[in-house]
This record gives structure tokens, C-alpha cells and sequence, in this order.
């Protein structure tokens, strides 16, 4: 599982370099955008090609089983 250390500095790489924005709460809104993709859009290799959400879903699934 990745660290915040990593998830701080994709962001920064993925949004912060990449983006200007025009008020703090615009900046708010692609932060939550963000975190939202991060958790249940990103698809992982590590994860057998499921988002971070969907892998967790299907772990606990396996373990109630």
C-alpha cells in the first residue's frame, strides 16, 4: 500500500505543477476531484488492474467467504 508520502507527491506532480487555479476554493474542488480519482478511478497493476476501492471491496468479499 502506498504511503501519504507517495500520495503527496502525486499530487503535487499530477496537479499542482500541471494547474493554475483562480480562487482557494477552486483549489479545494480539484483536490476532492482528485482524491476521488486517486481512490476510485486509478487503475493499479498492483492491484490486479483494479482501483484501490474496487481491490478492497473484493478483499473483504474474499475474506467474508
Amino acid at each position: 500500500m502506498e504511503g501519504p508520502e507517495n500520495f503527496f507527491g502525486l499530487l503535487k506532480t499530477e496537479m499542482f505543477y500541471k494547474h493554475e487555479f483562480t480562487s482557494t476554493e477552486h483549489l479545494i474542488s480539484e483536490i476532492e476531484s482528485y482524491i476521488d480519482y486517486y481512490n476510485n478511478k486509478r487503475i493499479k497493476c498492483k492491484l490486479k488492474g483494479l482501483s484501490p476501492v474496487q481491490y478492497r471491496i473484493q478483499s473483504s468479499k474474499v475474506a467474508y467467504v
